[in-house]
């Protein structure tokens, strides 16, 4: 597959690929490991260099990053998920309370639920202020977004830094009850545990992709049953839970597309293909979703009802998402809330007419206009 600025990387599409690439030793996160980014032929302004040039769990190996995960998973405990239910259910109540006040005509769904619910959950989890939320939010598009330029692919990697490095030095100090006021303190209190870089970008990684992904998801899983109404209806009877729609969907058109990379750290054999050292291989989400050898003939049909078969939605192994239970519980709580609220709810224009975001990585639509009677809280 050649990505953006001519790079190329072998595509990894069926399931049981990338099951074994997610758990072979021979495969590694590091870009240390990666030919020509070593050799510096990766261009700093190169418009997925925000998901290579980073100093968080993301791209970390072994000992590195179980100490850089360690510091965080905290805050993604069963328990600590379960308490914020009241807390998202409170969210998701006021965001549809601001769109009933609107006229119900043409409203981007996206915006005003997709978007407005997991950015609120995620920063108040980790302390970011509300005003610098929409920056933050516009920042983190633009990493995901392949079509910017490769001036803006550099200027959007180095405000990231920048944004994130401010709420540090905010938070030192006036420190507050949130995670990103735990990182700082582990910081300050032992430097061998987490430098200041692996602090900034442990920052972005987790609030930024954090809320970009679950964005997508929530509004893909909205989308998939406006467009399956026999699906939504066995929903609305009772007889599945919401969460089989949210299971369905991670499978069927989950939020990460395709995700950069793996590095062979010595000549390796996939599926009869050789993979030398040093060569990066994409691992393809979505494609794999879809993989019929996994999940049956008809894998390209979204059906809330089959018997769920693993899915790679979140990764697998070490690198497997934090935030999967937290993810799941907000669009979980905000499906049925919003069915609930308006129940006439429907898109304001065909499957074919939404654009979808230009993004090698990201999955979802740019937009998602909905129709639905503005009805009042309790009406």
């Amino acid at each position: 597959m050649e990505l953006p600025g001519e790079v190329g990387a072998w595509a990894l599409t069926r399931h049981d690929t990338l099951l074994r690439v997610l758990g072979d030793p021979r495969f590694a996160k590091h870009p240390s490991n990666w030919t020509a980014f070593r050799e510096g032929r990766i261009p700093a302004d190169w418009p997925l260099i925000s998901w290579v040039a980073v100093d968080n769990m993301l791209v970390a190996d072994g000992e590195a990053h179980t100490r850089l995960r360690g510091l965080v998973s905290q805050a993604f405990t069963a328990r600590r998920v379960a308490e914020l239910r009241p807390r998202i259910a409170e969210i998701t109540a006021s965001l549809l309370e601001s769109m009933a006040a609107l006229d119900g005509r043409g409203v981007d769904l996206k915006e005003h639920l997709g978007f407005a619910l997991p950015m609120t959950v995620i920063c108040e989890l980790f302390g970011v202020p509300e005003e610098g939320r929409d920056t933050l939010h516009h920042l983190c598009e633009k990493v995901f977004d392949q079509s910017i330029t490769p001036e803006e692919a550099a200027a959007t990697h180095q405000a990231l830094q920048t944004f994130l490095s401010e709420l540090v030095a905010a938070k030192r100090q006036r420190p507050g009850d949130d995670m990103a006021s735990d990182l700082i303190a582990a910081h300050d209190a032992d430097g061998d545990r987490l430098t200041e870089s692996e602090l900034v970008w442990t920052l972005i990684l987790m609030i930024g992709a954090g809320h970009e992904t679950t964005m997508n998801l929530l509004t893909n899983a909205v989308r998939a049953l406006l467009e399956h109404p026999d699906q939504l209806a066995l929903l609305r009877a009772g007889s599945h839970p919401w969460s089989s729609a949210v299971e369905e969907t991670l499978r069927w058109d989950t939020s990460i597309a395709n995700l950069p990379f793996r590095y062979a750290i010595e000549d390796v054999e996939l599926e009869g293909v050789r993979i030398g050292a040093g060569e990066p291989v994409l691992m393809c989400y979505t494609a794999a979703g879809r993989d019929p050898e996994q999940h049956g003939p008809d894998a390209d049909r979204f059906d809330i009802t089959r018997e769920q078969a693993r899915n790679l939605a979140f990764s697998h192994g070490p690198h497997y998402c934090l935030g999967a239970p937290l993810a799941r519980l907000e669009v979980e709580v905000a499906l049925s809330a919003l069915f609930e609220r308006f129940p006439d709810l429907s898109l304001s224009v065909s499957g074919s007419e939404l654009t979808a975001v230009p993004s090698v990585v990201g999955n979802g639509v740019r937009t998602l206009p909905v129709d639905y009677t503005p009805a009042p809280a309790g009406g």
